[in-house]
């Protein structure tokens, strides 16, 4: 080696030492960690919603068993269920507030139909008692118990990185890198987070 790449050797990694300084110093790794726990976050949310959209034929199919001529239920159920499947819920929505705003909004129909379901199921103390659908039940009030975490985890998760996409000095490198802002729950699903929808139907059979 070289007196002079001698020299250079060590101005190398005195330069390497600043830059990763600088990187540290600006929010870069910071946002490269956060954007990779806000696309696992939001995986965890879409296997749990689709942990959800696999329980529905059989529980729907149970309770027809019961209540055959609930026929506008089971279509409320059906298409909610087939809009819920037409969308695309790749890591990539969350940067696309238009396309999350679409998601969330199919969700919340498939909630507003499994509850009616459930309304349709209280009437028929024969299928309550049946096994099949106490298991389903069961199954069902665990999924919408994860749910409500996955939001839970998702949600703080996304408001780390956005403070940090919107803050001094750090909004700097998210302009220069394109980090910006991510697509979040709305306040009134923040609420909904913190109380699971209720499918209990622990009450014995009249």
């Amino acid at each position: 080696m070289s007196f002079k790449n001698v020299i250079r050797f060590p101005v190398f990694l005195a330069a390497a030492a600043l830059l990763a300084g600088g990187l540290t110093g600006c929010g870069y790794n910071r946002f490269q960690q956060l954007d990779e726990e806000v696309k696992a976050q939001w995986s965890e949310v879409v296997n749990q919603y689709q942990r959800r959209a696999d329980l529905v034929p059989n529980l729907v199919n149970t309770v027809k068993g019961y209540a055959a001529h609930e026929s506008q239920v089971f279509t409320d159920v059906a298409e909610a269920r087939a809009r819920v499947g037409s969308i695309q819920a790749t890591p990539e929505l969350v940067n696309d507030e238009a396309a999350m705003t679409k998601f969330l909004a199919a969700q919340s129909r498939m909630t507003g139909a499994l509850s009616r379901l459930m309304v349709v199921a209280e009437n028929y103390p024969q299928l309550k008692a049946d096994g099949l659908f106490r298991d389903l039940q069961a199954q069902l009030e665990g999924t919408e118990n994860r749910i409500t975490v996955a939001r839970g985890r998702y949600i703080e998760t996304v408001k780390q990185y956005n403070v940090l996409a919107r803050s001094f000095p750090t909004n700097l490198t998210a302009r220069l890198f394109g980090y910006g802002p991510k697509a979040n729950f709305t306040v009134a699903d923040e609420a909904a987070v913190s109380t699971a929808p209720s499918v209990d139907f622990s009450a014995p059979a009249k």
